[in-house]
Formats: structure tokens, sequence, C-alpha cells
């Protein structure tokens, strides 16, 4: 008889560790669409891991390529020395990118990559002779990792509230949520763009643009709950970017590598940024990796800046460029292009739209969005417990009907990897929409 697992010892992330003590959720194994859980159940994954197994978990051809590289070689420094396959995934990297954006930072996650473009653009303006851009800002209910970095720009009170003051010289720009004139929005809300034009006339008036180093935003707001940009809102930002000459930072962690159909949330938008943050989807998730991609002028300052021989930016991580996460990221930019994952995620965009909106008038659903294969079910709360209904319907799903789905507050966040079949949309939906329903009958006899 197996010995029962001693979960004691492990303090988890981003977890509720006694409620999941008390009955573990273990998962043993994953292929394509499903886990695995240690009692065998299979479970449809609605969330792509945490946003970032696009191409379906274990794809073999990742798999193989960081077997081989393990047996070839498991570490080499990149601080004064390289090895090949880091400079061919920057290349990959570079290769799909918005134009101009070719120079590749890699770091190890998404938070390290925040954290990474922000530094870069302070010290950009300081390597330019432009010193007094100092100051950073985000956005309300942005999230841009857990570095101290990224808590600052970001507006997620909860992520902050126990850390005391942060980075000095932050602000944040109003979030373009507005359920009461978007509600059930199809794809980009109608209202909002002039939400954007609080950065020029607010942030920038009360701070003087002189003295902003950068902006940064998600093209969606994803860990807060799928918040969508407005028609327009984010070329308005691009705009006033250019106008004062601050750098527009774009945090890609989630919307890179397909989610929204094209290589990156830049080029779904016809907006391209001065820096691109991205990590999960640029390895599959099978090892840590993040990145910085930037514009070649703002890495030709840093060259020109410092004499010849001299170490031009004082930064880096003993793990930037791990020969395994390099191995895994060249093989799967290969998978994406070798199997057309974009494009196809682009095919059943409309699918996946028409299922979420299938949920519009079910019990307690008060808002629905999406766009691309992302998706926020916004939920009615129940009084004085908060994130309670959606939590249940998280735990219903996973138990209950086999779907591993991820919440925030009352907020159903679905992103499943880009192979997912319509098939399993519907049983995705399926499943949500019945423990609604069973969550309201449950209510009835009270």
């Amino acid at each position: 008889m197996p010995t029962p697992l001693n979960t004691d010892h492990f303090w988890m992330p981003f977890t509720a560790n006694r409620q999941f003590k008390s009955k573990p959720r273990m998962l043993v194994s994953a292929a394509g669409m499903y886990y695995t859980t240690d009692d065998g159940r299979q479970i449809l994954d609605g969330t792509a891991g945490l946003w970032c197994s696009n191409a379906g978990h274990c794809h073999p051809k990742i798999v193989e390529a960081i077997q081989k590289q393990a047996a070839q070689m498991d570490f080499a420094p990149v601080f004064q020395m390289g090895h090949p396959k880091v400079f061919e995934a920057a290349s990959a990297l570079a290769a799909i990118a918005p134009e101009g954006l070719n120079r590749v930072f890699f770091c190890n996650d998404g938070s390290e990559s925040v954290d990474t473009a922000l530094k870069i653009a302070l010290a950009y303006h300081r390597v330019r002779g432009d010193g007094l851009r100092t100051r950073l800002i985000g956005r309300e209910r942005g999230y841009h990792g857990v570095g101290f970095g990224g808590i600052a720009v970001g507006g997620i009170a909860g992520n902050r509230k126990h850390f005391g003051p942060t980075l000095a010289g932050v602000d944040h720009l109003r979030h373009p949520l507005d359920i009461a004139r978007n509600a059930f929005s199809r794809g980009l809300p109608e209202h909002g763009a002039e939400i954007a034009d609080e950065f020029e006339q607010r942030l920038l008036a009360l701070h003087d643009p002189a003295t902003v180093a950068a902006l940064i935003v998600e093209p969606i707001q994803g860990s807060t709950g799928v918040i969508l940009p407005p028609k327009g809102y984010l070329q308005k930002l691009r705009a006033i970017c250019d106008k004062y000459g601050i750098l527009l930072i774009f945090d890609e962690v989630i919307t890179g590598f397909g989610r929204l159909g094209a290589p990156f949330a830049a080029d779904y938008f016809g907006v391209v940024p001065d820096m691109i943050c991205c990590a999960k989807g640029l390895t599959n998730a099978s090892v840590p990796m993040g990145a910085v991609i930037v514009r070649q002028d703002i890495h030709d300052a840093f060259m020109s800046a410092a004499n010849e021989n001299a170490i031009e930016f004082f930064h880096g991580y003993t793990y930037t460029g791990h020969p395994l996460a390099a191995a895994a990221a060249v093989a799967t930019m290969d998978v994406y292009k070798s199997e057309n994952l974009f494009d196809r995620a682009a095919a059943t965009a409309p699918y996946f739209e028409q299922a979420a909106h299938s949920l519009k008038g079910l019990p307690y659903v008060k808002d629905v969005r999406n766009l691309g294969l992302v998706c926020g079910i916004e939920l009615e709360s129940i009084a004085g417990k908060p994130g309670a209904r959606a939590f249940d319907a998280f735990l219903k799903c996973f138990w209950e009907k086999g779907v591993l789905i991820r919440t925030t507050g009352d907020i159903i966040a679905l992103s499943p990897p880009l192979i997912i079949e319509p098939g399993q949309i519907d049983q995705l939906f399926a499943a949500i929409g019945e423990v609604l329903k069973a969550q309201h009958a449950a209510s009835l006899t009270v």
C-alpha cells in the first residue's frame, strides 16, 4: 500500500493552504488537453495550466528537446560565456516579434521579465542623459508578477498590502472595465477608450511628462479577471507615449504566443510597444523561462554609452538562458509554426466565443467577456462572502465535472490550450453552466 503523501512542509503559493491540505487536489500526469489525478480521473484543462501550456501538455517534440539537452549539457553560464542554444532561442523569438523588436534579454519567469523591463526603461533614459525620467506608471488591477517592481506597478491590492512601500515614484492609470456600459461584449468593448486620455490629462499633468520613464500595461488584464481594452484604447496610449517620449511596455506574459490567434497581442491590436515582457508560453511552460523583447535602438543606446570591453547593463540571473529552457523555447517555437497553432486558435475563437456567451442568462452570471481563446465570467457575489461562489464552482468543476477552471474573486477565467477541440469547448462551458444551475437550485432549498 503506498505511503500517504506528507503535505505539511510545502508552503503553497497563492493557495488557501489549509483548505487544500484538508482535501488535496493532486495532478500526477498530463498529456494534450488533460491532466490525470492521483485517483485516476481525467481532468479537462480549461486554463492551459496557468495560462501557459499553449501547445498542450507534454508535447513530444518539446519533451524530446529537453531530454536531449539535459543529456548533452545541463548548465552553462551566460555571464561572460555563452552556449549555442540560447542564441538560437533568441533568434527564434525575435523572428516572431513585431518589427523593430529584435533584442532579447532572457530571465526565468514573468515576474523577472517585468522587473527587467522596468530596469531597462530607467537605465535607458539615464544612459541617454535624460535622468529626470524616474517615474513608472502602471494600472489599477494590473498584474505584473510578484517582484517588488511588479507589485509596485501592479494594481491588485492583495498583492501589495502586506509588504509596505515598494518603489517610489509609481502611479496608476484607471482600469477600463465598465460592466454598466459593456456587459456581455463579444470581443472588444465599444465604450471606454476615453479612459486612456486620463494618462495625459491627469497623470502626466500631475507629475510632468519629463519625469515619466515608462507606462506598463497588459493588453488584456488577465489575472484580475479578464479586462479587455475598449476599441481604440491601446492606440491612444501609444500616441500619448510617443508624444512625450515615454516608453510603452506590454506585459504579454499571458497574451503572448497565440492566445489571441497571433504571435503577440501587439500584432492583434496593431500597436507596437517599445518592449514586450513574455514568459509562460515561451517554453510551453515545460521549463521556466521569461524574456524581454526590446527595440533595437534601446539596446544600441546601452552599447554606445559604455566603454569598449565594459559591461553595458548590470543585470542578469544565474539561470538566464538556461540550456534546458533554451532548448524548450526553440522546440516550442517550432511546434507553434509547424502545427499552425496561432492560426488554429484564431479559427477556434468564434466557436469559443459562442459557447462562452451561451452562459448569459444563467443564474448569477452578470457579465461574460472574451477575446481569442480567453474568457472571463463574472458572477454575482454572495453577500458578505466575496469569492465564495466562484471558488465553490471551481471545486465542483474539479471534483464532479472533471474540468479545471481558474477563479479570481468571483470571476471565472478560462484560457485553454490552443489545441482545444469544439467538443471540449462544449464540455468546458456545459460544466460551468451545470454547476451554476446546481448552486441556484441548492439556494432555493435553504
